[in-house]
């Protein structure tokens, strides 16, 4: 057997053959080899054994073997030098690292952080907000902000006592990542039934609170949750199916709004007064004693002071302190993307509830200009002339809209964070780190001068199409949008936001929110919930002033993932607001939502093969179940091309004779008839939306709840 395996190794070579090979040369001395080598001279060969025959090679441009020898003692000699000093830079490195100042370890050494904070600064932050009853949230803190030991949260409810602690519980750590809950129980109402002859949805409850919490679980895209299942899961709960609900087996699992029980004075734990705890001296997390270890600080940046108190500001639904706002920011003519807000938020039958009011911020000018003295009589006198927003100056939405004149320079003063050092920066038009910069000889142009410049991006007033977008207020709006949220809180809305239900739940969350843009972890700030007077807010301004004012959402995304803030600006999932967005991009297209868009043009412009839906499934088929619906810009893109006019019936039939003139400028508006052969044949969506609310207006149609509009 083992002559066999070895014979397999034999074949084809000679029986007798010697283990060495005698043609192999031999030298008495490792010398006389090398002598021997370099005394070949210029003949360099190198032969190649085969089975046969023996193949020579000559070397087209051969060298001494000496030279040869010597260049490489040189190679090998460079080659040490180089790593010798790679150890010595090395160790140079790890001894400053050990022994140098907390400063020089807390900057990054390749590249550089927006980080403008300390830990003890950021725990402050964190502090302020959770005692402020900001932090209803169960998500965990950051270990890199290094609480030893729970803070008092009054928004969670107090833990569910344990009676038995299991042997395998690991000992809790050096910090602490979980909060105290010590306010409210939480009691979660059960799913709207449906009753027999309800036509419609019920309003939510007054004062019931959604928890966002069991909202992501279901909705998390990250956890490959699906938009349409999370449109089914809100609405289900909401009760937004009323009336057309199918058995689909028990749904007493799919709570997500729940009401705060009263609780005794007694029962309220006294208030925590002293100051944020830092991490005690000890190997965290890097080994080294000081206070900073582990964050990352931006270069050349002095530590800004806080200017937030511990304290808090909890309000009840109506405070006069802490109302329910709506922002909109909105630059040049009023037109019909603003129009169509939807008037869903008119009051019902509940005359106790707190309603939210809407505050469009109007600029006049360009972004870069400043309002002359008249601005506001300006604005109001251009506001009752414009057929698209008169409506809204009658009496009976004085307490649901409300135009606001929006003064960049006032804005900014009033700002405490800002106010001192904004007129310092090179630039307030930051977009993502790309800048734009103002002429300095003409800052402060007015609108007269602006409008004959309208090809100057410097000088546009809103986005007449697509090849003259308004960049500049865009860039604008980002900041806007933060400053008037953290001066009078409220809820921000992009002005191409169209609402779709009643968000009282929303406002009963006391935490701050935007929601995520579509599949990336970052903010889109087209939706944004920040608390009036808020340490977060601070911190935002603070960090942006830092990093060239820059308010972009992915940068503000940057500014709270450096600093471990993220958890305090809840990310809540695209589906709520922006339920179209994932398809657009190309996700879940094997499960799409309804209606399915494959671009944000749909809606304007819905295909053919579509196009028989609008019109059968209307407003209720509409993303049934998501608060809101962004449809991302297309300023240029009209409603509705066939009637371009706010068709609202006898009491605005001035201005729907002047739009229309205006929209047919060669017609005679009082020589004017209504044929259905003058509409376009089949309906897109936003046409539908669009006729859907002047429905409402006429008086025509009750909204979504079955409440008409009373006069």
């Amino acid at each position: 057997m083992a002559a066999r395996y070895f014979t397999a190794f034999q074949r084809g070579t000679t029986r007798d053959r010697p283990f060495y090979d005698p043609h192999l040369p031999s030298y008495s001395s490792a010398v006389r080899e090398k002598l021997d080598l370099q005394s070949s001279g210029r003949q360099w060969l190198m032969p190649i054994t085969g089975s046969t025959r023996r193949i020579r090679l000559q070397s087209l441009s051969p060298a001494p073997r000496s030279r040869l020898a010597r260049v490489g003692r040189r190679r090998v000699f460079v080659c040490r030098c180089v790593a010798f000093l790679a150890v010595v830079c090395a160790m140079a490195v790890i001894v400053l690292m050990l022994l140098g100042t907390e400063e020089s370890h807390w900057t990054p050494p390749f590249r550089d952080s927006t980080l403008v904070f300390g830990r003890e600064n950021l725990q402050h932050i964190w502090k302020w907000e959770i005692e402020s009853g900001h932090y209803p949230s169960n998500g965990k803190i950051p270990e890199q902000i290094g609480f030893t030991s729970a803070i008092l949260n009054p928004a969670l409810p107090p833990a569910k006592a344990h009676t038995l602690i299991s042997p395998f519980t690991p000992p809790p750590g050096p910090v602490t990542t979980i909060t105290r809950g010590v306010g409210p129980r939480r009691t979660y109402l059960e799913n709207q039934k449906q009753s027999i002859g309800a036509a419609y949805p019920p309003r939510p409850i007054s004062g019931s609170i959604a928890d966002l919490d069991i909202i992501l679980e279901q909705c998390n895209f990250s956890e490959g949750k699906y938009v349409r299942d999370c449109l089914e899961f809100l609405r289900v709960s909401a009760g937004l199916d009323n009336g057309r609900r199918l058995r689909r087996g028990s749904v007493d699992g799919w709570k997500y709004a729940f009401m705060e029980e009263d609780r005794l004075e007694e029962e309220i734990p006294p208030r925590a007064t002293q100051a944020a705890p830092i991490v005690p001296a000890g190997p965290y997390p890097t080994g080294r004693q000081i206070s900073n270890a582990g964050l990352m600080k931006k270069r050349n940046s002095s530590l800004p002071p806080s200017n937030q108190a511990v304290g808090s500001n909890r309000s009840t639904a109506c405070d006069p302190e802490n109302l329910r706002l709506f922002h909109m920011f909105w630059a040049g003519p009023f037109n019909e993307k603003p129009y169509n807000l939807g008037l869903h938020l008119e009051p019902g039958q509940d005359l106790d509830a707190c309603h939210p009011q809407i505050w469009l911020w109007i600029n006049p000018g360009p972004a870069a200009a400043v309002p002359n003295p008249s601005a506001l009589t300006d604005m109001y006198d251009a506001l009752k002339t414009n057929p698209w927003a008169a409506p809204f100056l009658h009496p009976r939405f004085k307490n649901v809209i409300k135009f606001r004149l929006w003064n960049t320079t006032e804005q900014l003063d009033s700002n405490l964070e800002l106010r001192d050092e904004w007129r310092k920066m090179d630039t307030l038009f930051n977009s993502g780190g790309v800048t734009v910069s103002v002429p300095a000889e003409q800052p402060a142009g007015n609108s007269s001068t602006a409008l004959s410049k309208t090809g100057d991006m410097v000088h546009r007033l809103g986005s007449k199409s697509e090849a003259t977008y308004d960049r500049l207020s865009v860039i604008l709006s980002d900041m806007a949008r933060f400053i008037v949220t953290h001066r009078y809180g409220g809820i921000y809305l992009d002005a191409d936001t169209i609402f779709l239900r009643d968000w009282e739940e929303l406002w009963g969350w006391k935490g701050a929110f935007a929601y995520r843009w579509s599949y990336h972890e970052d903010y889109n700030t087209a939706v944004l919930h920040l608390n009036k007077g808020s340490a977060l807010g601070s911190f935002l301004f603070r960090t942006a002033l830092k990093n060239g004012f820059d308010f972009h959402p992915v940068a503000v995304s940057k500014y709270l993932k450096e600093a471990h803030l993220e958890n305090l600006l809840l990310r809540v999932p695209d589906a709520l607001f922006d339920p179209a967005w994932l398809n657009t991009e190309g996700y879940q297209l094997e499960r799409p939502t309804y209606p399915f868009f494959a671009g944000f043009a749909d809606f304007f412009d819905t295909p053919e093969v579509q196009s028989a839906a609008p019109q059968v499934v209307g407003f209720e088929g509409f993303f049934r179940g998501a608060f809101s619906y962004h449809f991302h810009n297309f300023w240029w893109k009209p409603f509705d091309p066939a009637r371009n006019w706010p068709d609202l019936g006898q009491k605005f039939a001035g201005g729907e004779r002047a739009a229309r003139a205006a929209a047919n400028p060669h017609a005679d508006p009082d020589d004017w008839s209504d044929k259905i052969t003058d509409d376009k044949r089949d309906l897109d969506w936003a046409t539908v939306l669009k006729r859907t609310f002047e429905a409402y207006i006429r008086g025509e149609r009750p909204n979504m709840y079955g409440e008409w509009l009373r006069w």
